[in-house]
């Protein structure tokens, strides 16, 4: 039976293993979804495919709302199957103190966190609706919602907040459907996301505030927001599953 996995941000990170750990799941079709790293996303498909899956690369700034629409239309035009989303795109901005949260860097981080996730929820649910074979979805959140993140990402912390609530009210409206919707929280884990946000090594010497004494790994990441989305987990629904070493 063909199952197709929507993966945003799969170009690295969790995204990237996800889209990997994908056809052992068996997801038929995965959209690798990419929003600058096309190389990053190919390297993810040429993966996929050796597993076993079809890939589909497709690029989008996820804070472009015509961006994802013409994103759904490619995916409109894919064999109509059960569709599951993994909705992963995320940024953070370099280390600051609340004085330095910009306007301009606050605006940014919630454009492509909190609007480009939404429009991109609205989307799936949409494609979702039309091929009436059903679905889920998981929103990637992180600790850091309810942590807060202070003198280092307040922002990002707040984006993820939104991202929490978006996913109580979608499961809620749309479990009369059937769609499942959950959120998975991360903690600390081992991806590039620091360097791009100017701390490169964030992670060394954390092991004293994490239970579990590391780091965790985007395949552990992985491994759990697949769970959510498979039918082993048929009757969970607005759910928050931390992944965070105990954090």
């Amino acid at each position: 039976m063909s199952k197709t996995l929507i993966v945003t941000g799969a170009s690295a990170g969790i995204g990237a293993a996800t889209a990997r750990m994908a056809p052992s799941k068996g997801y038929t079709d995965v959209v690798v979804h990419y929003g600058r790293d096309l190389a990053g996303a190919e390297a993810v498909a040429k993966d996929v495919e050796a597993a076993g899956a079809k890939a589909h690369v497709i690029g989008a700034d996820v804070a472009d709302m015509a961006a994802v629409a013409a994103m759904f239309a490619q995916i409109a035009a894919l064999p109509p199957a059960p569709l599951h989303l993994m909705n992963n795109a995320g940024i953070v901005a370099p280390k600051a103190g609340i004085a330095d949260l910009t306007p301009e860097r606050v605006h940014h981080v919630f454009a492509v966190n909190v609007f480009g996730a939404l429009e991109v929820c609205r989307r799936a649910v949409g494609q979702m609706r039309d091929w009436g074979q059903g679905g889920s979805i998981v929103n990637i959140s992180s600790v850091a919602a309810r942590l807060g993140a202070p003198n280092e990402y307040t922002d990002y912390a707040a984006a993820k907040g939104a991202i929490d609530t978006m996913t109580t009210g979608m499961a809620v409206e749309l479990g009369p459907e059937g769609i499942r919707v959950n959120c998975l929280r991360p903690g600390p884990i081992e991806t590039e996301i620091h360097a791009k946000g100017g701390q490169p090594d964030r992670l060394k010497g954390m092991g004293d505030k994490i239970p579990l004494g590391r780091a965790g790994t985007a395949e552990e990441i992985a491994a759990s927001a697949l769970w959510l989305l498979s039918d082993e987990a048929s009757y969970v629904s607005g759910a928050f599953l931390d992944v965070a070493g105990g954090r």
